[in-house]
């Protein structure tokens, strides 16, 4: 195996990895965040932000690995 497509293999496993994990804890938190304001509507809104800034960290890793992905590509 060339050293091209070790690099092309460590770019796709670092975006598949970056991308399932978030994603599943992505799911889970709107899952609970949807049952708390199930439970107490009136707290929705306290709710509703936590859970972006919440998802917008999660997402984030998405974005770290991305970059890895990108710099790990540029080496080919």
């Amino acid at each position: 195996m060339t050293n091209s497509a070790i690099i092309a293999l460590a770019a796709a496993l670092a975006i598949a990895v970056s991308t399932i994990a978030p994603a599943i804890a992505q799911g889970l938190t709107a899952k609970s965040a949807m049952e708390s304001i199930a439970r107490q509507p009136d707290a929705a809104k306290d709710i509703r932000s936590t859970l972006i800034i919440a998802l917008a960290l999660m997402e984030a890793l998405t974005i770290y690995g991305l970059l890895i992905a990108f710099m790990l590509i540029s080496r080919i």
